[in-house]
């Protein structure tokens, strides 16, 4: 099953967690919780994250972004 744009994923490739931006041919494309730079992740490569990994991914977007207006 492919999953759904929004969701949050871990690219078990890489080992972070990206959100699901769209499909582009056979792959996903991810974007980091933070933002930026979206990469592609097969989708056999990639699993849904624990909730306790996605709530660690997104505390570190919130410290990154205010880290960056200081």
């Amino acid at each position: 099953m492919t999953p759904e744009p929004g969701t949050f994923v871990m690219d078990t490739r890489t080992g972070n967690v990206g959100q699901v931006m769209g499909h582009q041919g056979p792959y996903l494309q991810l974007r980091p919780p933070a933002g930026g730079r979206e990469w592609d992740a097969e989708p056999d490569a990639v699993r849904p994250v624990t909730d306790a990994e996605r709530l660690s991914a997104q505390v570190r977007a919130v410290n990154h972004r205010s880290q960056s207006r200081a």
